[in-house]
């Protein structure tokens, strides 16, 4: 191992206890709570693009709502042809940059959102915050913010996270 000496920094009681509690909210809480998506075929990332494109009103270029969401411009693309498959989103050039095209949510991708909205978020509170006290959710804020800060500049409460339309969720993702 290029000369590496050192042995692996463990983790003690506390570090252990927070990572096996987010890996059960990882995997028991998120499939929880895709249930809301999935009787209209739909995955959580889809929901979080269309409160993306709500909240930015006039529409995003693309190049942007993949920065907001912290994806591939691959992975967005395939979420897109879906959504507008469906309906939810329409794409088209901008009209200043024909380089640059421009997702909008549509009025049907508007009420869907609006009409899921509600029992999602039910579930969150349902699942994380209806647990925690208000000291406790801001602790959760600031080092979940710290921890994604590190892992992409565009992540909610990242240091130097991109200005700009709200970061989905912010409403009701």
């Amino acid at each position: 191992m290029d000369g590496m000496t050192d042995e692996a920094r463990w983790l003690d009681d506390t570090e252990r206890r927070a990572w096996m509690s987010l890996l059960a909210v990882v995997l028991v809480g998120f499939p929880e709570l895709e249930r809301t998506f999935r009787p209209h075929g739909l995955v959580h990332v889809e929901y979080g693009l269309l409160a993306a494109l709500s909240d930015a009103g006039e529409g995003l270029r693309l190049s942007d709502l993949a920065g907001v969401m912290n994806m591939s411009p691959s992975r967005l693309s395939h979420r897109m042809r879906k959504l507008v498959d469906l309906g939810y989103v329409e794409i088209s050039g901008d009209a200043c940059d024909g380089r640059v095209s421009i997702a909008r949510v549509t009025d049907a991708g508007r009420e869907f959102a609006e009409s899921v909205a509600p029992a999602h978020v039910a579930d969150v509170r349902r699942l994380i915050f209806d647990h925690l006290d208000p000291a406790q959710t801001e602790a959760l804020a600031d080092a979940l913010g710290a921890i994604a800060g590190k892992l992409g500049e565009s992540c909610p409460g990242a240091a130097g996270a991109p200005k700009g339309p709200p970061v989905p969720g912010t409403r009701a993702m």
